[in-house]
């Protein structure tokens, strides 16, 4: 068993959530649902192969050495990942089907927690932790 973290860079954590971001800002603006795949095929991608190809552009980019920047911990944005994807999810599929008010709130949702996370506010992260202590406490009473 490895006792190594696994981490992401924060820039790369940025990058997504800026992508994530325009693609609803744009998908907002020109009411094309279409905009949505290219964050939904990244998280999907990094959801299932844990390869997601955003990330791993920006990666290039880089100035410094991956583990050179803050790190943010993999577990927690795999959690935030699957939140956003279902969003995008929500809200493409919503679009297709002419659904168009609830692909409205789910990309006004899922463009609303990923500014709020370049912000500094991760509400995943919120719920990530609430989660933890609810079956924490559960498991203390029985």
């Amino acid at each position: 068993m490895s006792d190594k973290v696994r981490s992401i860079p924060r820039p790369l954590v940025k990058t997504n959530q800026w992508v994530i971001v325009i693609s609803a800002v744009l998908t907002l603006v020109f009411s094309e649902g279409w905009f949505l795949l290219i964050p939904l095929l990244a998280g999907i991608s990094g959801i299932v192969f844990k390869y997601n190809p955003v990330m791993n552009i920006a990666k290039l980019l880089l100035r410094k050495k991956p583990e050179e920047y803050i790190q943010e911990d993999w577990e927690q944005q795999q959690f935030n990942q699957k939140i956003a994807v279902f969003c995008l999810a929500g809200g493409f599929i919503s679009f297709l089907l002419s659904w168009n008010t609830v692909g409205y709130v789910f990309t006004i949702i899922v463009a609303t927690a990923a500014f709020v996370a370049i912000l500094g506010f991760c509400i995943g992260c919120f719920i990530h932790y609430q989660w933890k202590m609810y079956k924490y406490k559960r498991a203390i009473k029985s």
